[in-house]
């Protein structure tokens, strides 16, 4: 029993030595990812910053119809003074259709993206279904 201890103990001592040098990993909340581009870089441009575009995956979907998937502050330093830049945020896109089919690449209809957004469609459908007065028959 006392080895369980010196175990516990030795554990849970380079658990936080590991989290001083490393950091714990906690993620700071990304205020743009989800959004569309569009919608995203004009909060972006509402805050007094520019949105620059850092990496895209896909090409199904014009920019501003694309999802930023991660947002951040731009890491580089400027001028003679080596000023932090703080004016600029990076956003990466997600340009592929919200789901999967045969003819274009996107999330998979498993994946809970691909759920949410086919349960988002369905839901628009019978919105518009509703408001167009039922099935018709």
């Amino acid at each position: 029993m006392r080895k369980f201890g010196v175990y516990t103990t030795t554990t849970v001592g380079a658990t936080v030595v590991a989290m001083a040098f490393l950091g714990t990993g906690i993620a700071a909340a990304d205020d743009y990812a989800g959004q569309k581009y569009s919608d995203a870089s004009s909060a972006i441009s509402d805050a007094g910053k520019k949105a620059v575009i850092a990496s895209r995956a896909g090409d199904t979907l014009s920019d501003d119809d694309c999802i930023v998937t991660h947002s951040q502050s731009a890491p580089w330093i400027k001028g003679d003074s080596f000023a932090p830049v703080t004016d600029t945020v990076l956003v990466y896109l997600n340009c592929n259709a919200t789901v999967a089919s045969a003819k274009e690449p996107g999330n998979s209809a498993g994946s809970p993206e691909g759920r949410a957004a086919i349960q988002a469609a369905q839901d628009q459908a019978a919105k518009d279904a509703a408001a167009s007065g039922g099935s018709g028959g």
